[in-house]
């Protein structure tokens, strides 16, 4: 046979092949009714849309994922998984009618499905149908029979319900599933004291000790009931009896502590509370906190000794702990030993730089005893960093910088505290735009800085910082010298012992040529500061040589010349023996 005739072959043979699968098809075809097949393309059409709706699901779109649903169950009404879907998004938006009507016709059409007799019990707990909720998981149980996976679901159902007797049926089923557990035994514990069954309180906390031994926890919360049920010698007992099994128990000693010190027994008391203390397994915050209890309590010998003694062990075991820190602290402020109290807090702070009220309490602190101003710019700045909101601790980083000697930084500081302020606190904006003045001044905004302190004396006409140094500047600029002269008057008038307005006083005179006048206030401002300045010293010697005291005015110049503030010019009048504008 020729090639030709084979090919032939081979491409009818094949047609007949595809004709006879082909004429099958058709065949299988004709085995579905027309009523079924459109039954079954309802059913595939439904399932693509619920596919959809599970995508936009997913994607918390719900508008979408609710057409989906609803458009599935045209198709295929029977299909218990679609009214399950749209049940749960029903009680989402809080439609719990609804969402009970879906979640029935999902159970009536799967009855078998517990996931459903779950939401159906979830909506009846919803709608505060609890009973109904807990007929829904009895009958769930008794269908599967495993109690263990819904039995602590009822005992909360049950004690909502405030049927107490079925709660405890319900919990002492869950307890021969888990176990004695410290959640049961407490629950069980508040339904037995509801009942005014003191007896069987105790003992299921004697049980919870006796199936975990050496938990001290769950003997302290046995001791509680004890306690607070007029029965402390009991719990005294309880106490006692671990110490014996488990001596080194911290917290079990700090019970012990409490219940003699209840009973007036403080040398007991106080043996146990050192040994407490003493251990370092007690958390510090415990530690921290019956520290600043007994703080708080009357002074006297005792107390002061036992204070002295409970310090020791905390300082050595527990110094990263910022209220330890802070109780030690307090102490110290509390003794007046203020350098060791603003190391405590300076810790602390560092520790926890979280704790607003330390900062506000540490920063005053260290103004008021003349801390470095570097240090005080780290703590400032430390607030300001976790507070920046808070206008005060601005203001402290300010006046700090101002110190300083850091103008710009002081300027930031300031308008930021102003700013936050908003004239909320009015003195707070006094004392703001008093710094903010000074610190204008030395950057050369002289004219601002004067406009700020002509505010403040509006406000305050006795603000006595702006009077003394508005009266300064001003006769350092030989401007307004009347009205710099009746701001001093008025300050040394009412301060007369007062060293620095005595001195601005002296050299508002100066600047006015009344140099015999300035003179005995420079005297007396020498006389009153124990550590006059360079300025002062260099001031009463300008003054002196005016006056034709020029040997005096060299001793005073020598005097100044190793000290700090003194002018640019004080070298050249030594060297030159004159004096220099």
């Amino acid at each position: 046979m020729d090639k030709l005739n084979l090919n032939f072959f081979v491409w009818f043979f094949t047609l007949i092949l595809l004709m006879g699968i082909s004429q099958e098809d058709a065949y299988a075809q004709k085995k579905l009714s027309r009523k079924e097949r459109k039954a079954k393309e309802k059913e595939m059409l439904a399932s693509r849309l619920f596919i959809e709706g599970q995508k936009n699901l997913m994607l918390d779109d719900y508008e979408k994922a609710y057409f989906y649903f609803i458009k599935a169950l045209e198709y295929n009404e029977e299909e218990s998984a679609i009214h399950f879907k749209l049940s749960q998004m029903m009680v989402r938006a809080k439609q719990f009618e609804k969402a009970l009507a879906y979640g029935q016709r999902a159970l009536e059409l799967d009855p078998d499905n517990k996931y459903y007799h779950l939401q159906i019990a979830e909506i009846y707990n919803n709608q505060d149908k609890t009973r109904e909720a807990a007929g829904v998981l009895e009958n769930l149980m008794a269908k599967e029979g495993n109690n263990r996976q819904y039995i602590l679901d009822l005992a909360s159902l049950y004690l909502k319900l405030q049927d107490l007797d079925k709660a405890l049926e319900a919990l002492n089923k869950a307890e021969e599933y888990f176990g004695v557990v410290e959640q049961l035994t407490a629950q069980k514990q508040r339904i037995y004291l509801k009942k005014n069954n003191l007896e069987m309180a105790i003992k299921e906390g004697e049980n919870l000790i006796e199936a975990h031994p050496g938990n001290s926890r769950y003997v302290l919360s046995l001791v509680d009931i004890l306690f607070n049920n007029n029965k402390a010698s009991q719990a005294l007992d309880l106490v006692l009896s671990n110490l014996e099994d488990y001596p080194n128990q911290p917290d079990i000693k700090m019970a012990a502590y409490k219940l003699y010190k209840g009973k007036s027994e403080f040398d007991k008391a106080n043996k146990y509370l050192k040994e407490a203390f003493a251990n370092p397994d007690l958390e510090g915050d415990v530690k921290a906190e019956e520290f600043s209890t007994i703080l708080t309590q009357s002074k006297s010998t005792a107390r002061d000794q036992l204070l002295d003694s409970l310090s020791k062990p905390m300082e050595a075991i527990h110094l990263n702990n910022p209220n330890i820190l802070i109780a030690l602290g307090d102490w110290k402020l509390q003794e007046k030993a203020l350098e060791e109290a603003i190391e405590y807090y300076t810790n602390s702070v560092k520790i926890t730089p979280s704790n607003q009220k330390l900062f506000q309490q540490l920063i005053p602190l260290m103004f008021e005893n003349q801390k470095p101003f570097d240090d005080i710019i780290e703590i400032a700045t430390l607030a300001t960093e976790n507070f920046p909101e808070t206008s005060e601790f601005w203001f402290y980083l300010g006046t700090a910088q101002s110190g300083n000697k850091d103008n710009e930084g002081a300027k930031k500081s300031l308008e930021e505290a102003l700013k936050l302020n908003n004239e909320l606190n009015s003195q707070l904006t006094l004392m703001a735009n008093s710094q903010l003045g000074d610190v204008l001044f030395g950057l050369g905004e002289k004219e601002r800085a004067f406009e700020i302190y002509e505010e403040v004396l509006a406000q305050n006409a006795n603000n006595e910082h702006i009077l003394n140094n508005y009266a300064y500047f001003l006769s350092l600029e030989k401007k307004d010298l009347e009205k710099a002269l009746k701001m001093s008057q008025k300050l040394v008038k009412r301060f007369p012992d007062n060293a620095t307005y005595l001195d601005t006083h002296a050299w508002v005179l100066f600047q006015m040529n009344r140099f015999e006048e300035a003179r005995p206030f420079m005297e007396k401002a020498l006389e009153k500061e124990p550590h006059p300045s360079g300025v002062m010293f260099e001031h009463y010697g300008d003054i002196m040589f005016k006056i034709g005291e020029k040997k005096i005015a060299m001793d005073y110049w020598n005097k100044a010349k190793d000290l700090e503030d003194t002018s640019e010019f004080l070298t050249l009048k030594i060297k030159n023996k004159t004096y220099y504008e």
